[in-house]
């Protein structure tokens, strides 16, 4: 089962509004969000002969990816550009990392072009801080964007806070209105140093998708999309230029059923 919610409050008018799905479960929220993330990615395969995703961690985000491995659809991986959203600053080999993850759901078993795949650096890599990791991504992405134009999907899980990437409250990342991309100290939930896209990074994205599962996000989910803050909830920020979808369990969401009531 699931039920759609359309909320345009307290959204600039230049954005549409968001769309709400809300599924039983986090398998059944997975399977429609994999779902949504081929038809966007053929979509736009087919009306500019390529397409670019911005992937998230955490076990939303991988769950959707392994969801995507066992039903690819029409994905022509040869023509997808891939990004992230946010990067834990730890050794390549780090169980932490959002790009090994993503690798051991999906990456490493579809036939990407290596050329197309942008992780962002490791702390034992060429940056010897994640500010100087950060500027090396935020070239990258200014690049792809001038070449390409805004990121078709943008992926993002969603903390109890309502983090979104390593965005969280009250951060000096969240109140960033200029650069793409910055360092992060002192993450309240480990490992503390990251790296993470801004909102506006994600406002560079034609879609977005927030896939949450969990009654420990439902406050989050339901002040997000009543117009809270994004100073107070990072995810309130979190806008697509043609869409923003809301995937979500019935738990997710029982905050926003109880005010429906």
């Amino acid at each position: 089962m699931s039920d759609h919610i359309d909320s345009r409050e307290d959204l600039d008018n230049e954005f549409p509004a968001n769309t709400i799905e809300i599924h039983d479960d986090p398998e059944l929220l997975a399977d429609a969000a994999a779902e949504r993330f081929v038809g966007v990615v053929v979509a736009a395969q087919a009306e500019r002969g390529s397409a670019s995703v911005s992937l998230t961690g955490g076990s939303d985000g991988i769950r959707l990816l392994e969801k995507v491995r066992q039903a690819p659809g029409d994905i022509d991986w040869s023509t997808l550009y891939v990004y992230w959203g946010d990067e834990r600053f730890v050794p390549a080999d780090d169980k932490d990392r959002n790009e090994l993850q993503a690798r051991e759901a999906l990456l490493n078993f579809v036939p990407l072009d290596p050329a197309h795949v942008f992780p962002m650096a490791p702390s034992d890599g060429p940056y010897g801080s994640p500010e100087e990791a950060a500027a090396a991504y935020a070239q990258i992405l200014h690049t792809e964007l001038d070449e390409r134009g805004d990121i078709d999907l943008t992926v993002l899980g969603m903390g109890p806070e309502g983090h979104i990437d390593s965005i969280f409250p009250h951060s000096p990342a969240v109140r960033e209105t200029k650069d793409y991309v910055v360092a992060v100290h002192d993450c309240p939930k480990p490992p503390p140093t990251r790296v993470s896209l801004t909102l506006p990074a994600v406002h560079r994205s034609r879609h977005v998708m927030l896939v949450v599962s969990g009654t420990g996000k439902a406050a989050a989910v339901a002040a997000a999309v009543n117009g809270a803050s994004p100073d107070d909830v990072p995810s309130a920020g979190a806008i697509g230029t043609e869409s923003t979808t809301w995937v979500i369990d019935e738990a997710a969401a029982s905050d926003l059923l109880l005010d429906d009531e």
